[in-house]
């Protein structure tokens, strides 16, 4: 009767290792004093600080963070807007292809979508001349392109769970459709809304195939840096850039699953508490 547990507990911790051990080997080689990646020269920090004055990769940081929030920010407006529509519209004219465009993206690869986007811009810029140059704005619009239907599908899903009739009883004692959407609706789904922009923030900050089709001359972001300087080798600077971006995004998944528990638990004790007045 054990011998399932256990045998799930053993392929558990073995996916978690085979998936762990790597990043963690890298962290460590990350303090390697040595110029070789895979030879221990003893713990040095020097690499850590042989980044601060790296303009290169700060430019690229930099850049590559102010990509990731403004395509983010756009994304899960446009992303909840649309969710909205599909879960709480049942029927209207285009759904069905509306509803396919929306989770065509989930399927197709990277890279047909960096291929379009590249076709899309060079044609723009012949028929109307803009844009004149690929770099921030081409990136930015094919992020949030891409990563828009991953919001849409994220709030698409907590709406449909969400029960409707509290928003028809809000609408039946006199509430404005808006009043609905701001006082109901929206906090509702307000952690489906920060899972989506958390998302579409990461998938912005790491993406390298859209990304190389999309961008031009003197835009570098990050991914693309790395994967530059990973064609000649891996180098002890590069698992320090790695380390830093694993710790940087440890945190922010670990406090935002904070927030989002601490946003439920809360939901749930008003809900209990409603209930409790209206006995």
């Amino acid at each position: 009767m054990n011998r399932r547990p256990v045998f799930l507990i053993t392929m558990l911790c073995f996916g978690f290792a085979f998936f762990y051990i790597p990043i963690i080997s890298m962290m460590v080689y990350s303090f390697n004093g040595s110029r070789l990646a895979t030879v221990w020269g003893g713990f040095s920090t020097k690499w850590y600080i042989s980044l601060l004055s790296n303009r290169q990769v700060l430019k690229a940081v930099i850049l590559s963070l102010e990509i990731a929030v403004l395509s983010a920010t756009v994304a899960t407006i446009l992303g909840t807007m649309a969710g909205i529509a599909m879960a709480r519209f049942k029927r209207f004219r285009g759904r069905t292809l509306f509803s396919g465009l929306v989770t065509a993206p989930l399927v197709m690869p990277e890279v047909i979508t960096g291929i379009a986007s590249l076709m899309l811009f060079i044609l723009m810029a012949e028929y109307i001349g803009w844009p004149a140059t690929r770099g921030f704005t081409t990136v930015t619009l094919a992020h949030i392109t891409f990563s828009m239907v991953f919001v849409t599908t994220i709030v698409h899903s907590r709406l449909v769970q969400a029960d409707e009739a509290i928003e028809e009883a809000a609408m039946d004692l006199g509430s404005r459709p808006w009043q609905v959407m701001k006082d109901i609706t929206l906090p509702v789904i307000s952690p489906a809304i920060l899972s989506g922009w958390l998302l579409a923030f990461t998938i912005s900050l790491d993406d390298v195939v859209i990304t190389n089709f999309t961008t031009g001359p003197g835009t570098t972001t990050l991914p693309i840096l790395i994967w530059s300087k990973v064609k000649l080798g891996v180098t002890p600077d590069i698992n320090a850039l790695a380390t830093i971006t694993v710790v940087i995004v440890g945190i922010g998944v670990f406090t935002a699953g904070w927030l989002l528990n601490r946003a439920e638990k809360r939901r749930e004790l008003d809900i209990q508490l409603a209930y409790q007045a209206n006995q």
